[in-house]
């Protein structure tokens, strides 16, 4: 089957919608300022184009940037893995969010409990390592359950527990607890 160009029905050239997405990705800028930057450059679009771009197409140079890896074998993601969790309120509720990032910082799975025990982190270790291959290494905060889950299912991989090593996991987190504390402040 021949493959369509995404690029077919749109009148812009597809070096500026790259240029707009990259823009908007790389350097965190406003949707606002990236179309005043494509402005000063003589390029005329509206800021709802830029996001209308970034939807369509963001999905798309992303998965061409992990085909464009230095290795693509299927196992290159299982080298070292990140993993921590993060407390949440759903409906009043205390939850316990919890994370694996491998070493590129892309989140291989993310799950909700509402306990912080070794149930917990066996049954969200069953479920990332049934999906993906065993990682070679993983890194943790200093919680308890997560070598007593190892231990469970026979995980011999190296541990390695430290207070900086997790800060992959944690700067995804980041995100998450922004949204968290505007939803408070809007709240107030």
């Amino acid at each position: 089957m021949l493959k369509q160009n995404a690029f077919r029905y749109f009148k812009t050239l597809p070096e500026i919608i790259r240029l707009a997405v990259k823009m908007y990705v790389r350097f965190a800028l406003l949707l606002r300022n990236v179309g005043d930057l494509l402005h000063e450059r003589g390029i005329d679009i509206c800021h709802e184009t830029a996001r209308n771009w970034w939807n369509r197409f963001g999905p798309l140079f992303a998965r061409e940037i992990r085909k464009k890896r230095l290795h693509p074998s299927l196992n290159h993601s299982n080298w070292r893995w990140h993993m921590d969790k993060v407390v949440v309120k759903i409906n009043g509720e205390t939850h316990y969010l919890w994370r694996a990032v491998d070493h590129e910082g892309d989140v291989r799975e993310a799950c909700i409990s509402r306990w912080r025990d070794c149930k917990a982190a066996l049954k969200f270790l069953k479920k990332i390592t049934k999906r993906y291959a065993r990682p070679h290494e993983i890194d943790t905060d200093r919680l308890k359950p997560y070598p007593a889950a190892m231990k469970t299912i026979g995980n011999d991989e190296v541990q390695e527990v430290g207070r900086w090593s997790n800060n992959r996991c944690g700067n995804c987190h980041l995100s998450f607890r922004r949204r968290m504390q505007a939803m408070l402040n809007f709240r107030r």
